[in-house]
């Protein structure tokens, strides 16, 4: 006898009132075809993976037994977030996912009103959802506000400083502890439901209430020994001491997998207790897929890939990528130096940090999550004779500036800052676009900040950071490879605010501080042939600036200009303040900076993203045409 073939649930799931709509034995059906249709629709548009097939089963928990849009579901980071996409009427649009035009690959309030809060960034989401609590507080609301944090994002201190105000208000907050990786206390299996579902229960915390009370009543010391008493016995069973003495009210851990499990606790929160509440629940990155359980590091982040043998579609074998190029250059000083250590905020792989410390383990440090005290931690390496990088995206550095200014500029703290994803990042969008660090460094008195125009550059710029020990230093390098120029055996120290001139012309200067100066070369083809004598210029520095340099470009120049991938107040507001204070602007110069859109850019390609923002060769070329008046047939005349 032919078993009847299941009737597909998903199809019938447009929004989660329709998932509220199925009987809870349909629940694990409908997990399966969830995870399916993840696989299929990240196989196709590429992505964050592994965390989003940890989360099925509880995204179809939470919605199951929430009222949202109502009921506030806040996703920390995000990365998890594509079930929950999926669930809350974006199936359609899911194959857009990152792509121009489509879906944000985070949450993203102007996307959806399932979205309450954007996140891009970690550890944030306790804090919005506390905020949203008290709100709803003082609106005199009864809706529930639930926060999915991962472990990995509990290693960020704002996290807890959002737990401490939590506990401290009583707020009625629930805290999903989405415990993927480090397993803090792992499930044990029916025990651990059972007791889960006991003490998240109305009859247990009625026994307990009723006992803090008869302890109010006792002697102080006889009180103080009953309440550890039952902190110690509770946390014996389920763990969750530390979330306690934070004012949480603990739960679990649980089987993130087992809906008989997570149901009834979810329900029991939802319904019993008025304060905030942590449910610790156990999963796994990369769940339901073999490829991705076996993937040491779970499918965190995918290029389109199979999905019959889970190979990943790889990049054109061309140029090095420059954070490899990084990598292996701080490798070799390193071999040299044994003062230089690296630093890194759980971004091992992404900053190639990961490959330094297979050589070098003794001095490699991965703080977690947790960027300030990162900068800090490499201050107090620099104050004692060693030889830090602290290797941190461009957008997470923005986390840590505070500590940048006091910890390490004040001081003049040989801290060496290589800044990886400085400027577009493509798919990742706005939340990981690193535009703002020259504008925030520059700023900062005896800072040195340079800008890699390519991979050789870059090795320069490595070797020179690790030579320098008057005070703090900065090099950025953008996501993706180079450009394919020769690499020098060992790079060269470079003279501290000093550029280079890579071609001589006579009418246009076109001044670069960073990768663009490839489009830079292009554009100075293109208006030679268009009868427009072209020097083109590598600054390296932002600050110092090369004076000398810019001076003399001013003074030999009908048109300066300067090309970055940075915001405005960056390379260019630097230029233009030596050119006020030097009078130079006033000999009829005309300037031109180009910086990124004043604009938070969406995610594209970012080959369209340069030509959107002018600052690829056919921008530079129309640049200066506009600025001399001149039309692309006028300029031969010129």
């Amino acid at each position: 006898m032919t078993r009847k073939p299941k009737t597909p649930l998903l199809d019938k799931v447009k929004v989660p009132a329709d998932l509220r709509r199925l009987p809870e034995s349909d629940l694990p059906q409908l997990a399966e075809e969830l995870r399916a249709e993840l696989i299929d629709a990240v196989s196709v548009t590429g992505g964050h993976l592994g965390a989003g097939l940890g989360v099925v089963e509880l995204t179809v928990a939470l919605h199951h037994v929430f009222d949202t849009p109502d009921d506030r579901l806040i996703w920390d980071v995000g990365h998890q977030a594509y079930p929950h996409k999926i669930l809350t009427g974006r199936r359609d649009r899911i194959r857009t996912l990152r792509a121009e035009g489509g879906l944000s690959g985070f949450t993203k309030r102007a996307e959806s009103e399932y979205d309450p809060f954007g996140a891009a960034h970690s550890s944030t989401s306790i804090s919005a959802g506390l905020g949203m609590a008290v709100a709803r507080d003082l609106k005199g609301g009864r809706n529930n506000v639930i926060a999915v944090i991962g472990d990995g994002a509990m290693s960020a201190g704002m996290a807890y400083e959002a737990m401490n105000n939590a506990g401290a208000l009583d707020a009625r907050l629930i805290v999903i502890l989405n415990d993927n990786d480090m397993s803090i206390a792992p499930p044990a299996g029916a025990m651990s439901a059972y007791l889960a579902r006991l003490v998240s229960g109305r009859t247990y915390r009625s026994l307990r209430d009723t006992a803090k009370q008869l302890a109010k009543k006792l002697p102080k010391f006889l009180a103080e020994k009953a309440r550890r008493s039952e902190e110690f016995a509770r946390g014996f069973w389920t763990g969750g001491t530390l979330f306690e003495e934070l004012g949480f009210y603990y739960v679990g851990p649980i089987d993130g997998h087992n809906l008989e499990h997570m149901l009834p606790v979810l329900k029991n929160v939802r319904d019993t207790i008025d304060g905030p509440v942590l449910i610790h629940v156990v999963t796994q990155k990369g769940k339901g897929y073999a490829p991705a359980e076996a993937a040491s590091d779970k499918y965190h982040g995918v290029n389109r890939f199979d999905v019959i043998t889970g190979a990943q579609a790889k990049p054109p074998a061309n140029a090095p990528a420059y954070t490899r190029v990084f990598a292996d250059t701080l490798i070799d000083e390193a071999a040299r130096d044994e003062k230089i250590v690296a630093v890194t905020a759980a971004m091992p792989s992404g900053t190639g940090l990961d490959l330094f410390g297979e050589i070098f383990p003794s001095r490699t440090f991965d703080v977690g999550i947790a960027e300030q005290h990162a900068v800090t931690f490499a201050a107090g390496l620099a104050a004692e004779g060693f030889k830090p990088f602290a290797a941190i995206y461009s957008t997470f550095l923005q986390r840590a500036y505070d500590q940048i200014v006091h910890d390490v500029a004040i001081q003049k703290l040989p801290v060496r800052f290589p800044i990886d994803r400085a400027g577009f990042v493509g798919a990742d969008g706005p939340t990981h676009c690193g535009a703002f660090d020259t504008t925030f460094l520059a700023s900062l008195p005896d800072m040195v900040v340079m800008a890699a125009a390519d991979e050789a550059e870059l090795r320069h710029m490595v070797r020179t950071a690790a030579e320098y020990g008057e005070g703090p230093i900065a090099f950025r390098y953008p996501r993706g490879n180079g450009v394919g120029v020769d690499l020098p055996e060992r790079g060269s120290v470079l003279e501290i605010g000093k550029g280079r001139v890579l071609r001589e012309g006579g009418k246009v200067a076109l001044l670069s501080f960073g990768t663009r100066l490839a489009d830079c070369l292009l554009a100075a083809e293109e208006l030679s042939a268009a009868g427009l004598s072209t020097t083109v210029a590598d600054a390296r520095f932002a600050k110092p600036l090369d004076e000398d340099l810019v001076r003399r470009l001013a003074r030999e120049h009908e048109i300066l200009v300067t090309v970055e991938e940075g915001a405005i107040g960056g390379f260019a507001t630097q230029v233009l303040h030596f050119l006020a204070h030097q009078g130079l602007l006033e000999s009829g110069l005309k300037v031109r900076p180009l910086v990124l859109p004043d604009i938070f850019t969406d995610h594209a390609k970012p080959e369209k993203m340069y030509a959107e923002a002018g600052l690829d060769s056919a921008g530079i070329v129309k640049t200066v045409f506009a600025a001399l008046g001149l039309r692309e047939t006028q300029a031969a005349r010129a």
